[in-house]
């Protein structure tokens, strides 16, 4: 119920500040380490599977347990399960920013994720049940306007701090922000449920998405160590799979499923989720791999890495109003075919400039061009998720695409991670041949080729190393572009799934 009495517009407007810092906790959370990902690998001794799964952690139980969340506060009390939300963040960021090895940074990050999944949708349960109806839209409104801000603000904020401080402040800063908004929400916010809401909790649901997701990104990840055993990782991959299937006959007998199967038998919208795992998938495997090229082969620091993606979400502002008539006026197939398209060659363009180029005339038009794709189609995108269905599951609509794409990040960064040290060790041998390395130096370099991905010096004489070095930029330089290129198809394949899911032009509830 929303808010009413004398003092209703400074409750609302103390709720609408509380819901918008706590949910900046994991919006900017989710950015800010991908610039942070060089300092991580270089003070920990981290490869790139480490670094994989320092992003992936987070985002299997955000992904996985956001439909959860989103259930408990409804039977619980949204301000109960937002407020313990946030008390995990917190408790979990202080453990990520003391960390003494990537395995436990990985653990306190998935922990972060568990605290994301219960206040990222309560967040918007209490912002609607405080404001009238009248007034709601705006509200939300505000909301997603400043969580564009936060998410795009954070990688700037965090690479300063890196730069000035450590990675470690990135965590450190998650505390204050934190207790702010406990006290905020002890202050300002009533508590809410939905009283109407029948059915035991899907708590084996959950268990399986999250362990289902986590072998098949563990296998994809796999994939890329030097170590792997491809008969684990075939079993890992296939026994997640089983899991994810048995998920899927749960849900189909649950009382309260967190995925109701009825809505993946409404065309628009399962194609407009298949089109959000395959471009928010190449969207965020991008967003992983940008920084740390521009750190590692491009000399930027981290503060610089951050900045330089600053103009994706300014044209995502700038265009959203826009694009979002783009729908009434021509309906789903245009805007959802065209965008991914341009999407694509906005990656395309990134994996183009060379070591030393100007970010104007190099960088900047890829991400313009990406943030022109990505603008043109995700208004209509989010309209047709919620237009396909009956307006009594608008709300798990919506909580199943926000799972959607995060899920494809998931999986996006755990594939393109053993791509890229594949292209990467296809051309560091041939790159070090010409070298005249002593056999069991060249052997030994050649043994674990991701080892060299960070470009520090091996132990060897100085222009043997600094020579060493030359060769692993140029094969890392190449490996970057067959990965980013790569994106590119998926972003591709996104498109052609609009223009065969959408020919008939229309989009009606359950059609």
């Amino acid at each position: 119920m929303a808010d009413s009495g004398p003092d209703a517009a400074h409750r609302s407007a103390l709720v609408l500040v509380t819901t918008v810092l706590g949910s900046s906790l994991a919006f900017i959370d989710g950015s800010v380490v991908n610039v942070a990902l060089a300092a991580l690998q270089s003070d920990l001794n981290a490869g790139v599977s480490d670094l994989q799964w320092i992003v992936n952690g987070y985002m299997l139980t955000l992904g996985a347990l956001l439909l959860l969340g989103g259930a408990m506060g409804d039977r619980l009390g949204r301000r109960r399960v937002f407020m313990a939300g946030v008390w995990v963040f917190a408790v979990s960021s202080v453990a990520c920013a003391m960390a003494p090895s990537p395995l436990l940074l990985i653990l306190a990050r998935a922990v972060q994720g568990i605290g994301a999944a219960m206040l990222v949708p309560n967040s918007l349960a209490i912002l609607s049940s405080a404001f009238p109806r009248e007034r709601r839209g705006r509200a939300i409104g505000t909301w997603s306007g400043f969580a564009a801000i936060t998410s795009a603000g954070g990688p700037v904020l965090g690479g300063w701090l890196v730069d000035t401080l450590s990675w470690r402040a990135a965590f450190w800063i998650n505390v204050p922000i934190a207790a702010v908004v406990l006290v905020l929400a002890m202050v300002a916010v009533r508590e809410s449920r939905d009283d109407g809401v029948h059915g035991r909790m899907d708590w084996p649901g959950a268990v399986l998405a999250v362990g289902g997701l986590g072998l098949i990104s563990w296998a994809l990840i796999a994939l890329g160590e030097a170590d792997g055993h491809p008969p684990v990782i075939a079993a890992a991959a296939a026994l997640g799979i089983g899991l994810l299937a048995l998920f899927l006959r749960i849900e189909a007998r649950c009382a309260a499923p967190l995925l109701p199967p009825a809505l993946l038998r409404v065309r628009a919208f399962a194609a407009a989720n298949l089109l959000t795992l395959l471009l928010y998938g190449a969207l965020g495997a991008a967003i992983f791999l940008y920084p740390l090229s521009l750190i590692r082969l491009h000399g930027y620091t981290a503060t610089e890495a951050g900045a330089a993606f600053l103009p994706f979400p300014a044209v995502l502002f700038v265009l959203s109003r826009w694009s979002g008539a783009l729908l009434d006026r021509y309906g789903p197939r245009p805007p959802l075919v065209t965008g991914p398209a341009v999407a694509a060659l906005g990656l395309g363009l990134l994996a183009w400039p060379e070591a030393g180029t100007p970010y104007w005339s190099t960088f900047l038009p890829g991400v313009l061009v990406l943030g022109v794709g990505m603008g043109i189609c995700i208004p209509p995108l989010t309209t047709v998720v919620m237009i396909a269905v009956d307006d009594r599951h608008a709300g798990v609509a919506s909580a199943v695409n926000n799972a959607a794409s995060r899920i494809a990040g998931l999986l996006a960064v755990a594939a393109v991670g053993p791509l890229l040290v594949a292209v990467f060790a296809a051309g560091l041998e041939p790159a070090l041949q010409p070298l005249d390395l002593p056999a069991p130096v060249l052997a030994a370099l050649l043994s674990d080729p991701a080892a060299l991905t960070d470009l520090r010096p091996p132990p060897l004489a100085g222009d043997q190393a600094d020579a060493v070095v030359g060769a692993a930029r140029g094969a890392l330089v190449t490996a970057f572009r067959v990965s980013l290129a790569a994106l590119a198809v998926l972003a591709l394949l996104s498109s052609a799934v609009s223009a065969w899911a959408f020919r008939d032009g229309a989009v009606s509830p359950g059609g």
